[in-house]
């Protein structure tokens, strides 16, 4: 009879603790200092700004292209109507001056557009889900970083753009008027590049939302007033462009180019429904640009909140 000695089961070490004392301190302060405000947030979004520059430095082909693309429209279609009659284009001295303003906004519109793909591109990689468990201040920091980086861009191809159109003949507008072209810009660039955010949560993958850029993009053109006066438009496309946000980003800046001497309450703009004055231009922007931030809160608190 055989007697079976059973060997004692190793004894399992303790799981190590999860307990960090620094890391609670530092939950501790992020939570304290909760807000957009907070210099947690401030960082993470410094940072999240600088890895996409640092993208960009390492291709910056896109950068470049972004500039060279709206200068070859300067050129190109500056010199496809530069023989109009005087006065065809209103008070523009030539093409090319009417033409800078629809660039400008153009250019910015459609750097906004494409704001979402970066973001796109991270989340279909899997580094959004590394953002997303990471110990973030907020994670509103990685969209904010996306605004700021896109905004910076705009900035950069306004400039090129301006001074391109001066070298051309186009001159430039007051420093007042500078500004006012910035801030039109700006406005406009929040807006688009928080619809664009949206969509970027929104569709399933970075096919979809090219399709959607492609889409919108030049018919949102052809049915401004970037190319052509309203009164040149049939009836039912003055209403469409009556309509369109970038109307009111064109006729403000192109107002500006040809007077020195503008106000809140000069007419830029003769719609078929009402004359518009540059106030209501900013106004209408504004609007825009709030519906835009405000339509895209839902959507972002269940996807990254």
């Amino acid at each position: 009879m055989s007697t079976t000695i059973s060997t004692p089961a190793p004894l399992k070490e303790a799981a190590p603790s999860l307990d960090n004392a620094e890391l609670a301190a530092w939950k501790a302060t992020v939570v304290s200092s909760q807000g957009l405000v907070s210099g947690a947030f401030v960082q993470e979004t410094l940072a999240m700004t600088r890895r996409l520059f640092i993208q960009l430095q390492r291709r910056p082909s896109t950068l470049v292209a972004g500039v060279i693309q709206p200068l070859i429209w300067l050129v190109l279609f500056g010199a496809l109507f530069q023989n109009v009659p005087a006065g065809l284009f209103g008070e523009s001295r030539n093409y090319g001056q009417f033409l800078g303003a629809g660039i400008i906004v153009f250019t910015a519109f459609g750097g906004a557009l494409n704001a979402g793909l970066p973001v796109m591109f991270d989340r279909e990689f899997g580094f959004l889900n590394r953002f997303l468990v990471a110990p973030l201040a907020s994670r509103y920091s990685i969209v904010v970083a996306s605004a700021l980086f896109i905004a910076t861009l705009s900035l950069v191809q306004t400039a090129a753009i301006l001074a391109f159109s001066a070298l051309l003949g186009s001159g430039l507008p007051s420093l007042p008027g500078l500004v006012l072209v910035l801030l039109i810009v700006m406005t406009l660039v929040l807006g688009v590049t928080a619809l664009s955010l949206g969509l970027t949560f929104a569709l399933p993958g970075h096919i979809e939302l090219i399709a959607v850029i492609f889409v919108t993009n030049l018919p949102l053109l052809f049915s401004s007033t970037a190319l052509v006066p309203l009164e040149f438009m049939p009836r039912w496309l003055q209403v469409v462009a009556s309509l369109n946000p970038l109307t009111y980003a064109i006729e403000p800046i192109r107002y500006v180019y040809l007077h020195p001497a503008w106000g809140l309450g000069s007419p830029v703009l003769q719609t078929p429904f009402a004359t518009v004055s540059l106030g209501v231009c900013l106004g209408v922007l504004v609007v825009f640009c709030g519906l835009a931030l405000g339509l895209i809160q839902p959507l972002l608190r269940r996807r990254i909140a």
